[in-house]
Protein backbone atom coordinates (compact mmCIF):
# COMPACT_ATOMS: atom_id res chain seq x y z
CA UNK A 1 0.00 0.00 0.00
CA UNK A 2 1.15 3.51 -0.97
CA UNK A 3 1.91 6.05 1.37
CA UNK A 4 2.08 10.05 1.60
CA UNK A 5 3.21 13.15 3.68
CA UNK A 6 0.19 14.29 5.38
CA UNK A 7 -0.43 17.96 6.23
CA UNK A 8 0.32 17.24 10.14
CA UNK A 9 3.82 15.85 9.25
CA UNK A 10 2.22 12.21 9.95
CA UNK A 11 2.14 9.47 7.27
CA UNK A 12 -1.48 8.89 5.50
CA UNK A 13 -1.56 5.93 3.99
CA UNK A 14 -3.58 4.51 0.94
CA UNK A 15 -3.92 6.21 -3.01
CA UNK A 16 -3.11 9.72 -3.68
CA UNK A 17 -6.47 11.61 -4.59
CA UNK A 18 -7.51 11.50 -8.38
CA UNK A 19 -7.17 14.88 -9.77
CA UNK A 20 -9.98 16.17 -12.07
CA UNK A 21 -8.42 15.09 -15.37
CA UNK A 22 -7.66 11.23 -14.13
CA UNK A 23 -11.19 10.86 -12.83
CA UNK A 24 -12.70 12.72 -16.20
CA UNK A 25 -10.47 10.02 -18.25
CA UNK A 26 -12.16 6.76 -16.05
CA UNK A 27 -14.97 8.16 -16.77
CA UNK A 28 -14.72 8.49 -20.66
CA UNK A 29 -12.93 5.23 -19.85
CA UNK A 30 -16.21 3.12 -18.23
CA UNK A 31 -18.58 4.99 -20.77
CA UNK A 32 -17.07 3.75 -23.41
CA UNK A 33 -17.43 0.38 -22.19
CA UNK A 34 -20.58 0.94 -21.27
CA UNK A 35 -21.79 2.01 -24.51
CA UNK A 36 -20.58 -0.88 -26.58
CA UNK A 37 -23.02 -2.83 -24.24
CA UNK A 38 -26.05 -0.81 -24.25
CA UNK A 39 -25.59 -1.30 -27.91
CA UNK A 40 -24.88 -5.15 -28.05
CA UNK A 41 -27.28 -6.24 -25.53
CA UNK A 42 -30.05 -3.23 -24.54
CA UNK A 43 -30.04 -1.41 -22.02
CA UNK A 44 -32.45 -3.38 -19.52
CA UNK A 45 -30.31 -6.19 -20.02
CA UNK A 46 -26.82 -5.04 -19.00
CA UNK A 47 -26.31 -4.21 -15.57
CA UNK A 48 -23.64 -2.51 -13.52
CA UNK A 49 -21.63 -5.44 -12.36
CA UNK A 50 -21.08 -6.26 -16.13
CA UNK A 51 -20.28 -2.94 -17.46
CA UNK A 52 -17.82 -2.60 -14.51
CA UNK A 53 -16.51 -5.98 -15.15
CA UNK A 54 -16.27 -4.81 -18.58
CA UNK A 55 -14.23 -1.62 -17.79
CA UNK A 56 -11.73 -3.58 -15.23
CA UNK A 57 -13.12 -1.72 -12.13
CA UNK A 58 -15.17 -2.54 -9.04
CA UNK A 59 -18.55 -2.29 -8.71
CA UNK A 60 -17.89 -0.14 -5.97
CA UNK A 61 -16.18 2.21 -8.16
CA UNK A 62 -18.67 2.14 -10.87
CA UNK A 63 -21.11 3.71 -8.55
CA UNK A 64 -18.93 6.15 -7.09
CA UNK A 65 -18.07 7.78 -10.43
CA UNK A 66 -21.78 7.16 -11.58
CA UNK A 67 -25.25 7.50 -9.69
CA UNK A 68 -26.57 5.34 -12.08
CA UNK A 69 -26.07 3.00 -15.21
CA UNK A 70 -27.95 5.40 -17.56
CA UNK A 71 -25.45 7.71 -16.26
CA UNK A 72 -22.67 5.99 -17.82
CA UNK A 73 -23.44 7.36 -21.03
CA UNK A 74 -22.82 11.12 -19.95
CA UNK A 75 -19.03 10.88 -20.68
CA UNK A 76 -19.72 9.92 -24.55
CA UNK A 77 -22.36 12.62 -24.89
CA UNK A 78 -20.76 15.40 -23.37
CA UNK A 79 -17.89 14.92 -26.26
CA UNK A 80 -20.94 15.74 -28.54
CA UNK A 81 -21.43 19.46 -26.51
CA UNK A 82 -18.16 19.69 -25.51
CA UNK A 83 -16.62 20.62 -29.17
CA UNK A 84 -19.39 23.19 -29.71
CA UNK A 85 -19.60 24.75 -26.34
CA UNK A 86 -15.17 25.80 -26.86
CA UNK A 87 -16.31 26.99 -30.36
CA UNK A 88 -18.11 29.34 -28.20
CA UNK A 89 -16.50 30.69 -25.80
CA UNK A 90 -13.63 31.27 -28.74
CA UNK A 91 -16.19 33.48 -30.47
CA UNK A 92 -14.53 36.00 -31.55
CA UNK A 93 -16.48 39.90 -32.34
CA UNK A 94 -15.14 40.09 -35.51
CA UNK A 95 -17.33 36.88 -36.96
CA UNK A 96 -20.89 35.76 -36.95
CA UNK A 97 -21.39 32.40 -35.46
CA UNK A 98 -22.13 30.43 -38.54
CA UNK A 99 -19.05 31.70 -39.70
CA UNK A 100 -16.34 30.97 -36.87
CA UNK A 101 -18.19 27.35 -36.55
CA UNK A 102 -17.09 26.73 -40.01
CA UNK A 103 -13.95 27.97 -39.17
CA UNK A 104 -13.18 26.12 -35.81
CA UNK A 105 -15.38 23.63 -35.47
CA UNK A 106 -14.89 20.08 -37.35
CA UNK A 107 -17.62 18.83 -36.40
CA UNK A 108 -16.08 15.42 -34.69
CA UNK A 109 -17.93 14.55 -32.19
CA UNK A 110 -14.87 14.19 -30.65
CA UNK A 111 -11.30 12.88 -31.34
CA UNK A 112 -11.90 10.24 -33.21
CA UNK A 113 -14.58 8.58 -35.47
CA UNK A 114 -15.23 5.85 -33.43
CA UNK A 115 -15.96 8.37 -30.36
CA UNK A 116 -18.48 9.86 -33.30
CA UNK A 117 -19.42 6.83 -33.70
CA UNK A 118 -20.07 6.30 -30.17
CA UNK A 119 -22.00 9.53 -29.44
CA UNK A 120 -24.06 8.99 -32.37
CA UNK A 121 -25.00 4.74 -31.03
CA UNK A 122 -26.46 6.61 -28.15
CA UNK A 123 -28.30 9.51 -29.78
CA UNK A 124 -29.95 6.67 -31.45
CA UNK A 125 -30.66 4.22 -28.36
CA UNK A 126 -32.45 7.50 -26.63
CA UNK A 127 -35.05 7.49 -29.51
CA UNK A 128 -36.75 4.05 -27.31
CA UNK A 129 -34.67 4.41 -24.04
CA UNK A 130 -36.28 7.23 -22.07
CA UNK A 131 -33.54 6.59 -19.09
CA UNK A 132 -30.80 7.66 -21.76
CA UNK A 133 -33.00 10.09 -23.79
CA UNK A 134 -33.46 11.94 -19.99
CA UNK A 135 -29.23 11.97 -20.08
CA UNK A 136 -29.16 13.53 -23.01
CA UNK A 137 -31.72 15.85 -22.60
CA UNK A 138 -29.91 17.62 -19.13
CA UNK A 139 -26.81 17.31 -20.48
CA UNK A 140 -28.33 20.01 -23.22
CA UNK A 141 -30.13 21.57 -20.67
CA UNK A 142 -26.66 22.52 -19.14
CA UNK A 143 -24.81 23.62 -22.13
CA UNK A 144 -27.81 25.99 -22.63
CA UNK A 145 -26.09 28.49 -19.88
CA UNK A 146 -23.36 28.70 -21.73
CA UNK A 147 -24.92 29.42 -25.00
CA UNK A 148 -26.37 31.87 -23.52
CA UNK A 149 -23.88 33.20 -21.82
CA UNK A 150 -21.93 33.72 -25.84
CA UNK A 151 -24.62 35.14 -26.58
CA UNK A 152 -25.71 37.65 -24.27
CA UNK A 153 -21.78 39.09 -24.40
CA UNK A 154 -22.09 39.58 -28.38
CA UNK A 155 -25.36 41.29 -27.38
CA UNK A 156 -24.42 43.24 -25.11
CA UNK A 157 -27.65 42.48 -22.74
CA UNK A 158 -27.77 40.20 -19.61
CA UNK A 159 -27.57 36.71 -19.80
CA UNK A 160 -31.18 36.21 -18.78
CA UNK A 161 -32.82 38.85 -21.05
CA UNK A 162 -35.58 37.65 -23.05
CA UNK A 163 -34.24 37.79 -26.16
CA UNK A 164 -30.78 36.35 -25.56
CA UNK A 165 -32.54 32.78 -23.47
CA UNK A 166 -34.73 32.70 -26.63
CA UNK A 167 -31.73 32.79 -29.16
CA UNK A 168 -30.20 30.08 -26.47
CA UNK A 169 -33.17 27.23 -26.56
CA UNK A 170 -33.08 27.95 -30.44
CA UNK A 171 -29.58 27.23 -30.82
CA UNK A 172 -29.92 24.44 -28.50
CA UNK A 173 -32.71 22.69 -30.10
CA UNK A 174 -30.93 22.64 -33.40
CA UNK A 175 -27.72 21.30 -32.39
CA UNK A 176 -30.16 18.63 -30.38
CA UNK A 177 -32.16 17.85 -33.57
CA UNK A 178 -29.62 18.19 -36.42
CA UNK A 179 -27.57 15.46 -33.78
CA UNK A 180 -30.21 13.13 -33.67
CA UNK A 181 -30.85 13.64 -37.76
CA UNK A 182 -27.27 12.53 -38.42
CA UNK A 183 -27.15 9.78 -36.07
CA UNK A 184 -30.20 8.11 -37.85
CA UNK A 185 -28.93 9.07 -41.34
CA UNK A 186 -25.81 7.23 -40.66
CA UNK A 187 -27.51 4.62 -38.87
CA UNK A 188 -26.65 1.90 -41.63
CA UNK A 189 -23.08 2.42 -42.27
CA UNK A 190 -19.89 4.04 -40.57
CA UNK A 191 -19.51 7.48 -39.75
CA UNK A 192 -17.16 9.03 -42.28
CA UNK A 193 -15.30 12.26 -41.87
CA UNK A 194 -17.46 13.72 -45.16
CA UNK A 195 -20.42 13.22 -43.02
CA UNK A 196 -19.52 15.07 -40.34
CA UNK A 197 -18.23 17.65 -42.41
CA UNK A 198 -21.82 18.18 -44.22
CA UNK A 199 -23.30 17.80 -40.12
CA UNK A 200 -20.93 21.12 -39.38
CA UNK A 201 -22.18 22.82 -42.31
CA UNK A 202 -26.46 22.28 -41.71
CA UNK A 203 -25.77 23.14 -38.00
CA UNK A 204 -23.57 26.21 -39.32
CA UNK A 205 -26.50 27.59 -42.25
CA UNK A 206 -29.50 27.43 -39.28
CA UNK A 207 -27.26 29.02 -37.03
CA UNK A 208 -26.88 32.03 -39.28
CA UNK A 209 -30.61 32.84 -38.62
CA UNK A 210 -30.90 31.84 -35.15
CA UNK A 211 -27.69 34.05 -33.94
CA UNK A 212 -27.03 36.73 -36.36
CA UNK A 213 -26.37 40.00 -34.43
CA UNK A 214 -28.07 43.31 -35.10
CA UNK A 215 -26.12 46.00 -36.74
CA UNK A 216 -26.19 47.60 -33.69
CA UNK A 217 -25.41 45.68 -31.79
CA UNK A 218 -21.97 44.68 -33.52
CA UNK A 219 -18.68 45.56 -31.67
CA UNK A 220 -16.82 48.45 -33.48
Amino acid sequence: MSAERADDGGVRRGRPPESDEQRARRRLAISRHAVRLFREQGVALTSGEQIAHAAGVSERTLWRLFRAKEACVEPVLTIALGDLVAVLRSWPAHLELDEHLRAAYGGELGSSLDDAEAVLAVVRLTRHETGLRAVWLVLHERAETTIAAALADRLGRPVDDLDVRLRAAAVNAALRVLTDDLAWTVADGPVTADALLHHRDRLAETLRTLTRIPDAARAP
